[in-house]
């Protein structure tokens, strides 16, 4: 006797056939992540290490995941930690290296002539949707394709923490801090520092993402001009951090102390119905759009 084949099967098959649907009901991870992340091996941006592991693929809930993800402990050749490992894959790995040195350790030997030796990271992968909310379109945190950083801790053991330092920092650290922020946009595709909006007022996070055809950059707050310091171990003239002219502006405003939003691994949650519904068109600027801060709360 012949087996009856279910019209739901036979539904998933020629669905898959006719458009592509990595299982029945959901649609595949857009091509140009992968497409990237081979360029980026093909390339040698990133070199496995005892700091940088290869992993094996991450293939969803739904579209989340990445094909060659890395499990980072350290970058600069286990110079610069991590508090805890990121998933990231790798343009996200070459491009902290990148950032590293060219905007985080020359700011931090110009504002306190000394190295930053760790990164305190807020979240890395993790299938969610834009600022963790039900029902928004899937962040790029959802491809290990983002990092939210918390602050960071100098080669002396001082620490520096967003939530505090972005606007009660003493005035170097609050430089330093925003010479970061504006240095980012020349390496990143969307930067949202605190004054960004009400999600972003203790930590940094930037991505890769791919804004439209153009490729435009996110940059919010506006970016502000910064002097240099004048003490010996770092250089006198005056520096003004330089950004792009495509990125797209907030305001700066105050921020608040509240519970962190992040955990630095997925935390295994129900995935996001957006992680089933596609990503194939990039998220528009009224995503990032600003919102209204929390109130400011005491130590």
């Amino acid at each position: 006797m012949a087996r009856r084949v279910s019209p739901f099967v036979s539904f998933c098959v020629l669905a898959s056939t006719a458009v592509g649907l990595s299982s029945c009901g959901g649609p595949e991870r857009p091509a140009w992540r992968t497409q990237r992340e081979h360029a980026c091996l093909a390339q040698q941006r990133v070199h496995a290490s005892a700091y940088v592991q290869p992993s094996n693929e991450m293939d969803g809930p739904g579209i989340c995941g990445m094909t060659r993800p890395f499990k980072v402990t350290a970058l600069q050749e286990g110079a610069v930690a991590f508090n805890s490992t990121a998933t990231l894959d790798c343009p996200m790995v070459a491009e902290l290296e990148d950032w590293l040195a060219d905007v985080v350790q020359p700011a931090a030997q110009l504002r306190f002539g000394q190295a930053v030796a760790q990164i305190n990271s807020m979240g890395s992968y993790s299938c969610r949707g834009m600022n963790g909310q039900w029902g928004a379109p899937l962040s790029e945190h959802a491809f290990g394709n983002a990092i939210d950083i918390g602050g960071f801790v100098l080669a002396d053991g001082r620490e520096i923490a967003i939530v505090r330092d972005w606007t009660r920092g003493d005035e170097q650290t609050r430089a330093f801090l925003w010479d970061v922020h504006a240095g980012s946009c020349r390496h990143f595709s969307t930067v949202l520092s605190p004054g960004s909006n009400a999600f972003h007022y203790n930590h940094i996070h930037v991505d890769l993402a791919m804004h439209g055809r153009s490729g435009g950059i996110i940059c919010k707050p506006t970016p502000v001009e910064t002097v240099a310091p004048a003490f010996p171990a770092a250089v006198a003239s005056a520096s003004r951090a330089s950004v792009p002219a495509n990125f797209s502006t907030g305001s700066i405003a105050s921020a608040g102390q509240a519970p962190g939003e992040d955990e630095d691994t997925d935390p295994g949650d129900a995935p996001p119905r957006a992680a089933f519904e596609g990503d194939g068109r990039a998220p528009q600027l009224g995503a990032y759009e600003a919102a209204p801060l929390p109130p400011r709360r005491p130590y």
